[in-house]
């Protein structure tokens, strides 16, 4: 399906320098801010306190978050856990007070401002677990990128798997130093996003790749940065109806999913846009600077051999 077609092949290739200056300078940038700032983790990673409450009606989610403010936790996470009256509340560590402690403290305050306020459960994160999951989120990343660079090898050709590894890992540090400099809670429903954001990068790649193949298959003859440039120009209808659609419902997220779902929603935003741009311009420079050509992609056709005498 095309919304439209361009006739003449835009020559992507041409700028594909400027387009790699662009991203190693946001890549630096990043890694600048994750190296002095550093990623503001959630309770999860930290270690802290978690509670279930109940309220009568309706729970008035800013009333509680202002409430926390006042008693001095201004980044604890206040959501809805199952439906409107059950709220999750995690809390960071305090220290001088236990974590049975922190509960009381916290549930006498807030049953002042909703009467008939229930305790379902209080339990208590350490720093341990949090240890192991931010320790198994980066075995998560880790296994996810090698198993892209495993999968492009075998479909394709070893070079398209390193630009793939390239541009998704290049996606992936820009996210956490969007999370460090302007130091956003991260989340385990955050790293959920940025897993997602490797596997919906790897696919706009391979169709992208896809088309080069087919490129040289079928346009004898051409250079390669005028293969790539028509297998980007092909490809851009697909790219701005399937993308757009995408991002439309992770913005409905993003705008409409309340607190629970905000980074989520957020680091998703953030992956598709840089996905789409390093998918497109910076896996297809690379591959063209990693030198494929024709004999890469497709197999010489071996002349028939007579068997008859």
């Amino acid at each position: 399906m095309e919304f439209f077609r361009i006739r003449r092949d835009i020559p992507f290739m041409r700028h594909a320098l400027w387009f790699n200056v662009v991203s190693i300078v946001t890549f630096l940038a990043a890694v600048f801010f994750l190296a002095t700032r550093g990623l503001h983790f959630s309770v999860e990673f930290t270690g802290g306190t978690v509670m279930e409450v109940s309220t009568p009606q309706a729970a008035d989610l800013g009333r509680i978050r202002g409430e926390l403010a006042q008693l001095g936790f201004a980044d604890a996470a206040v959501q809805n856990f199952g439906s409107s009256r059950d709220v999750l509340i995690r809390l960071p560590v305090k220290p001088g007070l236990t974590s049975a402690q922190l509960s009381e403290q916290v549930f006498e305050s807030l049953r002042t401002l909703e009467q008939g306020l229930e305790l379902r459960r209080v339990e208590f994160v350490g720093p341990q677990i949090g240890k192991e999951l931010a320790t198994d989120g980066g075995m998560a990343l880790l296994f996810v990128c090698l198993g892209i660079v495993v999968y492009l090898w075998m479909r394709f050709e070893w070079k398209f798997g390193v630009s793939a590894l390239i541009a998704n890992l290049h996606d992936v540090v820009i996210i956490l130093g969007f999370f460090a400099f302007f130091q956003w809670e991260f989340s385990l429903t955050v790293l959920a996003a940025v897993l997602a954001v490797l596997g919906y990068s790897v696919n706009e790649s391979v169709v992208v790749f896809d088309r080069i193949r087919e490129n040289f298959r079928k346009l004898r003859g051409r250079s390669v940065p005028e293969i790539i440039d028509n297998a980007l120009t092909r490809t851009m209808s697909r790219t701005i109806i399937t993308h757009g659609s995408t991002q439309l419902a992770v913005l409905s997220m993003l705008i409409f999913g309340g607190e629970a779902l905000h980074g989520f929603a957020l680091a998703l935003t953030i992956g598709i846009l840089f996905g789409i741009y390093s998918s497109a311009f910076v896996a297809s420079a690379l591959v063209m600077w990693l030198g494929v050509t024709q004999a890469d992609l497709v197999k010489p056709v071996k002349e028939a051999v007579d068997a008859m005498p």
